[in-house]
């Protein structure tokens, strides 16, 4: 489970210090996937940096299985972000190292014996569905692969938890899909728990079954997704489902349209 307390982040600029979390309380459970919505600038990507602590919290807490973030020394941090994997919007490969090498970069980090290494990196190359690619660099890739290489690294140590931020916001539709269809065969399959930040409301409704909404660095709705469609209660919840309505109801028009009616 993870558990978010009292969690508060801001950040100094010449004009002040600005508010990116304000007092963030927040429960996922166990082999949940939970999608995290909100609008640009709303806080989401801070939230899911200092899960892992890519970003310095000001204050509160934050339990991951029992262990917590927060208080961890710089070596119990590196040893707690072992179980804890992330995939980017960009991916964040090195365009030097081949596909395999990319993927065996946290094990060889983490001082893996070398048997060990090829072993589980096959074996993940696997899950992704990328083991022709082992021996290709990155520029011989399509977006979706790349994605699923930053997939096959983020679970290569085998975590507890994977933290996806905007992972498919740089991908086709078709692309989009067959990588939230991976990741939900990876959480079925491997019972690890998802965290999904995305302002893509087909993401949101396509793989999560649990959400937050956040707005101005607070949590201002959560519940199950079919609840944020049918009953939404915040007013950024409310304008999400405007906008897919009125984009379906264009989409409707413009298929009428090519049909000649």
């Amino acid at each position: 489970m993870i558990a978010i307390r009292n969690l508060s982040k801001s950040y100094k600029t010449p004009k002040g210090a600005v508010t990116a979390l304000d007092n963030i309380n927040l429960e996922i459970q166990k082999g949940d996937i939970f999608g995290i919505i909100g609008f640009s600038g709303a806080g989401k990507s801070t939230l899911i940096r200092c899960l892992n602590r890519l970003e310095e919290p000001d204050q509160g807490d934050i339990e991951i299985e029992g262990r917590l973030i927060t208080q961890c020394t710089p070596a119990e941090l590196q040893q707690a972000r072992q179980k804890i994997g992330m995939i980017f919007q960009h991916f964040n490969l090195f365009d030097s190292k081949t596909v395999f090498q990319n993927v065996a970069f946290p094990l060889k980090v983490a001082g893996h014996p070398e048997a060990n290494i090829q072993r589980r990196v096959r074996e993940i190359l696997e899950l992704v569905q990328l083991q022709d690619k082992e021996k290709a660099y990155p520029f011989q890739l399509s977006g979706g692969q790349k994605q699923r290489v930053g997939i096959a690294r983020a679970l290569v140590n085998e975590p507890d938890v994977l933290l996806s931020d905007e992972a498919t916001s740089a991908l086709d539709p078709q692309t989009t899909y067959s990588i939230l269809e991976l990741l939900k065969e990876i959480n079925r399959e491997l019972n690890l728990t998802i965290v999904l930040i995305t302002h893509e409301l087909d993401v949101l409704q396509h793989i999560c079954r649990n959400m937050a909404v956040i707005e101005h660095g607070r949590i201002v709705e959560t519940g199950p997704v079919d609840k944020f469609f049918l009953n939404p209660e915040s007013d950024t919840a409310r304008r999400f489902v405007k906008i897919i309505e009125y984009y379906r109801e264009q989409r409707i028009v413009m298929e009428g349209v090519g049909a000649g009616i």
